[in-house]
């Protein structure tokens, strides 16, 4: 069996993480994109996740985790129809992944033959009320991409093949790590990423000594390590559920939407997905810490998250992306 690192574990990579934990509470907010260099964590940190989540409850045996039995769609053949607990799916999407696996494939002759809907499940339905996640989102095919556009925009997948039709919902969170180094996200993906968050290699020779020091503990004194860290990752997981229920309650001043609508026009941000994901990251981020309602505060820590990846280019302008953001946020903020 595979061992994972435990997510409270991840030395530094504070904005990474914070990304991670406000999907799991919202998972509205749209997924998380993480750019940076090799070997600083992001594909540990989303494995790290997948063990964190708290589990979901689903139909035994049903292909695409639904909640009940009035969700199962009709090709699914489910003999046990009885509620249990599962955990969270986090799917893998392999850059070299072809159409059919990823919607799924219908058997057209049994189809035609038998009148069935032979249908072989693809990732998108095993996501499902679940999380995705694409190593170096940056190099995958861009007949890919459009499927992925399609199915983020709807909820719902649909394969059809010679007039015939199958549909099942497909709702998960997208997350995406990889290298600018090998190429930019094509602006229509890019754009349906929640939030975007920058990785890089910490300078600082503490910080680096303590990753060096747990890791040698993961691998050679597992047992103790795994006792102390898996408790914390129980604590964290607690907070999420707690959060799950605060974030229903939360209340939020028409100043606070104003104050979004504000950093948006000033940064120049096209459409209104800035203003609403903003809005929603800070909620969460407000249930998480046990607020009873959003404030500037919660606006300040998830801006650049929420907002680096919307700017449009200014070649006036040297400054990064995250620069320009921290400079509005310091003015609309003040």
């Amino acid at each position: 069996m595979t061992r994972v690192f435990p997510f409270s574990a991840i030395v530094g990579q504070d904005e990474m993480k914070q990304a991670m934990v406000l999907t799991a509470i919202d998972p509205g907010i749209g997924g998380v994109l993480v750019f940076g260099d090799r070997g600083t964590g992001k594909s540990t940190a989303v494995r790290a996740l997948a063990a964190l989540l708290p589990s979901i409850d689903a139909v035994a045996g049903c292909p695409v985790n639904a909640a009940s039995e009035a969700e199962i769609p009709d090709w699914a053949q489910v003999e046990d129809r009885a509620i249990v607990s599962k955990p969270t799916p986090v799917i893998d999407l392999p850059l070299g992944a072809t159409e059919d696996r990823v919607v799924g494939a219908l058997d057209i002759e049994r189809a035609l033959t038998r009148g069935e809907k032979a249908f072989e499940p693809g990732l998108l339905a095993r996501a499902n009320r679940g999380y995705l996640y694409i190593d170096e989102v940056n190099l995958l095919e861009d007949h890919i991409v459009d499927l992925l556009l399609d199915v983020a925009q709807s909820g719902e997948n649909v394969v059809e093949r010679e007039g015939l039709s199958i549909r099942h919902p497909a709702r998960f969170v997208l997350v995406g790590s990889g290298n600018p180094e090998e190429g930019e996200l094509r602006p229509q993906l890019l754009d349906r990423f929640g939030l975007s968050v920058e990785v890089a290699s910490p300078n600082d020779i503490d910080l680096r000594v303590e990753v060096i020091r747990r890791r040698d503990a993961f691998e050679n004194d597992h047992t103790a390590f795994m006792q102390h860290w898996d408790a914390e990752d129980s604590a964290l997981r607690a907070r999420i559920l707690v959060a799950r229920e605060t974030l229903k309650t939360m209340k939020t001043d028409d100043a606070v939407l104003r104050d979004c609508a504000e950093l948006c026009v000033t940064l120049g941000s096209d459409g209104l997905r800035g203003e609403l994901t903003l809005l929603r990251t800070a909620r969460a981020l407000a249930a998480f810490e046990g607020a009873d309602a959003v404030t500037r505060h919660h606006l300040r820590s998830i801006a650049a998250s929420a907002l680096r990846h919307r700017l449009r280019r200014d070649p006036l302008d040297e400054a990064g992306s995250t620069t320009r953001v921290t400079r509005v946020v310091e003015e609309v903020l003040a």
